[in-house]
């Protein structure tokens, strides 16, 4: 069993890997309410299980929550009656393909949509 205290904060890659053992209870959650999880921790009790910055920029920018300094670990499942949120994305192609110029001038083609929504993750047995 892994000795992670508090919550963990998942992507799609390893929420797959903690699923692979044990029965869990995932329940869709808002983003307001996967914001006040995190808020309600200490900084100190939550771990990050993955290390992407665009996901990053999701919580902190998007979500609006406070840009701090989780831990970071490799985590492999959950404890019993441990919980984590997942933030899930969900990628699409683009209907259209709109060309845009960057800032710095440069043409960009629009190529997929990119959606995320949360799960609260709870181990069960």
């Amino acid at each position: 069993m892994c000795k992670t205290p508090g919550i963990l904060l998942l992507d799609n890659s390893n929420l797959s890997i903690i699923l692979s053992e044990g029965e869990f209870k995932l329940v869709r959650i808002p983003f307001e309410e996967a914001k006040a999880i995190i808020e309600l921790n200490h900084e100190n009790d939550i771990v990050c299980c993955f290390d992407n910055i665009d996901i990053e920029h999701i919580i902190f920018t998007y979500l609006g929550i406070e840009n701090r300094r989780y831990a970071y670990k490799r985590v492999d499942e959950l404890e019993i009656g441990q919980n984590a949120i997942a933030f899930k994305l969900y990628i699409t192609p683009s209907e259209t393909q709109p060309i845009i110029r960057t800032e710095e001038g440069i043409e960009a083609k629009k190529i997929q949509n990119i959606y995320v929504y949360c799960q609260l993750v709870t181990r069960i047995n």
